[in-house]
């Protein structure tokens, strides 16, 4: 995948390698990636257990060290000011905030940490903060539970605030590890609707998931197998569907069903 005006491109990766561990217990996850991310579009990650996926996600977040390069609106990520990047480019992460011992905090406070990167230090939450934290908490149906403690909810609940958390950093980029995690199917289908708006606004979205079928709605697709990258382009080519099937083992096929693309098991 790749774009001849740097402009159009959200981010971009160049010899690419991560390891993981330390030591003796170190070992190489991603092998040399080179991979642009197009601007306004909706990306997708996918391959089988162990591909890389996540890594590569956090890696483009800038959350790895690594080695190569990674730029993020045509600069690199080194040269980011902190809270220019995080306003900027805004990152959901597998299993949520339990490293932040958010369980005690209400529904709407930890929506409202999306909201940091804008804030001044020590300085309350104005106007534009309660504004967008609002809007993020409607948009994924949670603002009618807002003063409810975040450890009460399920997991589907929690899932949502997450999300309006990343909403509410209003952020040109996003990254998404997993977005679909205890979703229902109703849920699912507002989450997509949800990216095809912020894809509509001009924002760049980029998701690593399981869900195949769903994966197949994205506007280009990134495969990865063995932490290397074996396929990125538009989700609509032949080669994207045969590349597919290859990294699961030809275990599914491709069809189109309805004008759809989706993945069945074999």
């Amino acid at each position: 995948m790749s774009a001849s005006n740097p402009s159009s491109v959200a981010l971009q990766a160049k010899h690419l390698n991560v390891q993981l561990g330390h030591g003796r217990l170190a070992r190489p996850v991603l092998h040399g990636l080179h991979l642009s991310i197009r601007a306004g579009r909706w990306t997708s990650i996918a391959g089988p257990n162990g591909a890389g996926k996540s890594t590569l996600l956090r890696a483009l977040a800038g959350l790895l060290p690594v080695q190569g390069s990674v730029h993020l609106l045509g600069r690199a990520l080194p040269q980011w000011p902190q809270r220019e990047r995080a306003r900027t480019l805004a990152w959901l992460a597998q299993g949520g905030c339990a490293d932040l011992g958010a369980d005690d905090l209400s529904v709407h406070d930890v929506a409202l940490l999306g909201r940091l990167p804008h804030q001044g230090w020590l300085a309350a939450p104005g106007p534009a903060d309660w504004a967008a934290v609002e809007q993020a908490l409607r948009q994924t149906q949670a603002w009618d539970w807002r003063e409810r403690a975040f450890g009460t909810l399920s997991g589907g609940e929690r899932q949502r605030v997450l999300l309006a958390r990343l909403l509410a950093v209003q952020a040109q980029v996003l990254l998404m590890d997993e977005p679909l995690a205890n979703l229902d199917p109703p849920h699912q289908a507002d989450w997509l609707a949800l990216v095809r708006e912020l894809v509509a606004q001009g924002r760049t979205v980029v998701s690593v998931l399981h869900e195949i079928s769903v994966a197949l709605m994205a506007d280009d697709l990134v495969l990865m197998r063995a932490g290397r990258m074996v396929y990125a382009g538009p989700v609509a080519d032949e080669e994207a569907h045969a590349a597919l099937e290859a990294v699961f083992d030809q275990r599914l096929r491709i069809c189109s069903l309805e004008g759809r693309w989706v993945a069945l098991l074999c």
